[in-house]
């Protein structure tokens, strides 16, 4: 029989910490930010309604057995800690409650007592330290209420903070009183809290007392806890009750009720330590690094194992997933291969704006055994430039952008049947030709917007790509966008002033799409690109005896700074000219 219960956040934490609640493999992993877990506290001291929660009362060893169960996470990380841990056996031989509905909550109330709270400061990479990843634990600050002027969302000031932050602010406001929110479970009567106020000369503040004695109370005499209990064994008919229950709040991706699926019918290794590895083998490419997510990993699983690539529950059934476990090896080997070529290409996370794009190079060295070879310096250059250059024209014309199934599913077709050993690059743009919307067909105007793409805009990263092919096949990596005639040049008020320019000559040097633009860059080695400095293109171009070719400049071009607005006229022809001749099918 199914019934509402109601009890106290202690009791609800003992109930974790003890793993009489579990998480069902079905599950999504904790996605909640700071903010949104402050929110949640305040709204508790607030007596605002946190909505129910929904427990399954797990009896049926079958299901224990059959079905994977998580413990609750206590010190989150981003990126790094996100994974609750699985629940040991021994857990399961006892009858257990699976959250179905409230798992954000419950743990952002875990993590707010208990536990801690990491992510990567804004200015740092990420990185699994204290640097980059500081600690955060919940504090309240108890000297009184937040205005509405500094925060209309809450009334108290309930935040994470890091150690370092926690002192400057004592030392910049001797008045505010932070509170570890945490500690108010080790206040076991009313009168704990009471003697805390004394001895902390909280006692004649009113709202630093009252504050502390609702938190208590909140805390442990009030039921705020209501669930509904869910004791039928059914796993269709829970299934559905889950998939119902969350569909609101912070969305249920699709692809972790089908990873969960996985999991559970994965046999041979664990579906997402697996998941987690490839992911965080993938990220050790690229700068900055090759970012993809579970939904990738899923998607590229299917197209490579040559099965419907939709997400659908069926296709991730215990038949497909025998089919997967005997292919991982070689598709995660192919997966790593794709990434780091990508790397060798030149390409990085900011240049590959659709990730599923990267799918059929995965696919086509998957297919042709190539994992061990693509990569290696001496393999087919030319076949190497073909991936480049699609992988780039697809980015250009967004031909992955949106729902990309049927894209995906054409594009292996054609891999799959091309007689040709390389990157069958000229079949793929022939088999999209008349698709009205997905065809690689780029009219001038678009070329010309192209040109005036801005230096470390994505789009500008992936025309010189394709400008600049041999340059990026032979560094990789290690390739930079450079200001032929240098920037400074044109932002340096002084240095404008001395070329005793006219009103139009300034308005035309001080114009990004000018002196900013694809017009004005190219790709150098890293190295080169550093010792050039800011030499003026004419002095660069000479010592190091650069061709008008070179440059894509016409013979008669005057490399001479005065002469910029020529040697942009004179550029723009010729890069109209030759990204037309790249970009023809």
């Amino acid at each position: 029989m199914s019934k509402y219960h109601s009890i106290t956040i202690r009791d609800a934490m003992n109930s974790i910490a003890s793993n009489e609640y579990l998480l069902p493999a079905i599950q999504r992993k904790f996605v909640w930010d700071i903010g949104q877990i402050e929110v949640l506290f305040d709204s508790i001291l607030r007596n605002y309604p946190i909505n129910s929660f929904m427990l399954w009362k797990i009896t049926d060893e079958s299901i224990k057995q059959n079905f994977k169960f998580y413990t609750f996470i206590k010190d989150y990380a981003r990126k790094f800690h996100e994974d609750n841990p699985d629940a040991p056996t021994q857990l399961l031989n006892n009858d257990f409650y699976a959250v179905i509905d409230g798992q954000q909550r419950l743990t952002s109330l875990y993590v707010g007592l208990i536990g801690t709270y990491r992510t990567k400061k804004p200015s740092k990479w990420w990185k699994d330290n204290e640097d980059s990843m500081p600690t955060r634990r919940l504090y309240l600050e108890l000297s009184g209420p937040l205005s509405a002027a500094i925060d209309n969302e809450k009334m108290y000031n309930f935040r994470f903070l890091t150690q370092k932050e926690l002192e400057e602010d004592q030392a910049a406001n001797p008045n505010h009183f932070w509170f570890k929110v945490g500690k108010i479970l080790e206040f076991k009567t009313p009168s704990a809290v009471n003697a805390y106020a004394i001895e902390n000369g909280l006692f004649e503040n009113e709202f630093a007392l009252a504050t502390l004695v609702d938190l208590y109370n909140k805390v442990y005499t009030e039921e705020t806890i209501t669930y509904y209990v869910v004791d039928d064994q059914d796993q269709d008919k829970v299934l559905d009750v889950f998939l119902r229950t969350n569909s609101g709040g912070t969305p249920l991706s699709f692809s972790d009720l089908l990873m969960s699926i996985a999991s559970a019918n994965w046999t041979l290794f664990d579906a997402r330590d697996e998941m987690r590895g490839v992911r965080e083998e993938i990220y050790t490419y690229g700068s900055p690094s090759f970012d993809v997510s579970q939904d990738f990993i899923l998607k590229a699983i299917l197209v490579l194992s040559d099965l419907d690539i939709r997400f659908k529950i069926e296709n991730f059934g215990k038949t497909n997933i025998a089919i997967f476990e005997s292919k991982w090896a070689d598709i995660k080997k192919s997966l790593v291969a794709t990434f780091r070529l990508l790397e060798q290409l030149g390409f990085n996370d900011s240049l590959l704006r659709a990730k599923n794009a990267a799918i059929p190079i995965a696919y086509y060295i998957y297919k042709n055994n190539l994992a061990d070879a693509v990569v290696k310096t001496t393999y087919d250059a030319q076949d190497k430039k073909n991936i480049a250059k699609w992988l780039a024209m697809s980015l250009l014309k967004g031909i992955f952008g949106g729902q990309s199934d049927s894209i995906l599913k054409t594009t292996r077709t054609v891999i799959k049947e091309s007689s040709s050993d390389k990157f069958p690059i000229q079949e793929i743009f022939d088999r999209f030709k008349s698709d009205p919307d997905k065809n690689y067909s780029f009219g001038d105007e678009t070329i010309n917007s192209f040109l005036e793409e801005e230096y470390g805009s994505p789009v500008a990263g992936l025309v010189l790509h394709l400008l600049y092919p041999d340059t990026v096949l032979a560094y990789g990596r290690a390739i930079a966008e450079d200001h032929m005639h240098p920037r400074t040049q044109f932002e340096d008020k002084k240095k404008v002033g001395l070329l005793g320019l006219t009103p139009d000559q300034e308005v035309f040097f001080r114009d990004k799409k000018n002196y900013n633009s694809v017009l004005n860059l190219q790709i150098l080695e890293e190295s080169i690109n550093k010792s050039k400095g800011d030499d003026s293109l004419k002095s660069w171009a000479e010592a190091k005896g650069k061709t008008p070719a070179d440059l894509y400049v016409k013979s008669s071009t005057n490399l001479d700074i005065l002469a910029f607005e020529q040697f942009i006229s004179d550029r723009r022809e010729i890069l109209l000219a030759k990204m037309k001749s790249i970009l023809s099918i």
